[in-house]
């Protein structure tokens, strides 16, 4: 990331982890430098903003005001508008976000949706609570109770499913689908139709997501392309240019430098 100054946003992290696993949260405060325009890129969770505070935030796709879900691999969306906005934003890994939304990710489409359509009022008072609460500690604590309590009460994902969707993210999507389909006891049907109704994609387009969002950070990283494609299980440089591209829209010299990259070594170091 550039200096200091530089930065769209304001990130505050919490003192220690969340309690549901794999959840990981970071505050953002914009003081109105967030660009029009300002692209999205897909992590591989399922992403919970949590806006509070008089300002506002507006999508591409014109659905989005107010607290937001983005299913996972939710393609090339931008801002539309922003305004001053400050939230919680939370990345779910998906054999946990069914629980904790009350939808399984699949049901999300891969596209943005707002919270009031999911949590009604609860997704109003959280907000108001939020406004109310004065610190970044406080708020992060208030968000863990309730994903929490949530996530308690909500149904458990297949433990097969679970498994197969964490050897993904342990292999940076490397592991084959029919290895996987072996080593949970499954057919490659099985899982597929199963990965697919728990997750939101099937092992194949997930495992997609997960190797891209390996080497775009190492694109951002100043990691050339070619040794990037090498690294990352790619064919050659031509196929990663092609992966980029399905995911951003754009290259990969071109994504190597986008804000919404940049910011997640500061926001999400656990993840890197």
């Amino acid at each position: 990331m550039g200096p200091a100054d530089e930065a769209l946003w304001d990130v505050a992290l919490p003192a220690s982890p969340g309690r549901p696993p794999g959840v990981t949260m970071a505050g953002f405060s914009d003081r109105g430098r967030t660009p029009p325009g300002l692209r999205l890129i897909p992590p591989p969770a399922v992403t919970l903003a949590l806006m509070f505070g008089p300002g506002t935030l507006e999508l591409s796709d014109g659905a989005a005001r107010g607290s937001v879900v983005a299913g996972l691999g939710f393609g090339t969306t931008r801002v539309r508008q922003a305004a001053d906005f400050a939230c919680v934003q939370v990345r779910l890994p998906p054999v946990v976000a069914g629980a904790v939304l009350g939808v399984r990710p699949a049901e999300l489409g891969g596209a943005f949706v707002a919270l009031d359509d999911l949590w009604g009022r609860e997704a109003a008072r959280l907000a108001e609570r939020l406004s109310e609460t004065p610190s970044w500690e406080e708020r992060f604590a208030v968000t863990d109770a309730v994903l929490a309590r949530r996530a308690e009460a909500g149904p458990a994902a297949d433990p097969e499913v679970a498994w197969a969707w964490s050897r993904l993210v342990r292999t940076r999507g490397l592991v084959r689908v029919e290895r996987l389909a072996d080593e949970v006891g499954w057919s490659r049907k099985r899982l597929w139709s199963r990965f697919r109704a728990r997750i939101g994609l099937p092992p194949k387009r997930a495992a997609r997501l997960v190797r891209f969002d390996h080497a775009v950070h190492r694109l951002v990283a100043g990691v050339e392309a070619a040794r990037v494609a090498a690294d990352a299980g790619y064919a050659d440089q031509s196929h990663l240019h092609r992966e980029v591209r399905a995911f951003t829209g754009i290259t990969p010299t071109a994504v190597a430098g986008e804000p919404f990259l940049t910011i997640d070594d500061v926001a999400w170091p656990s993840s890197r």
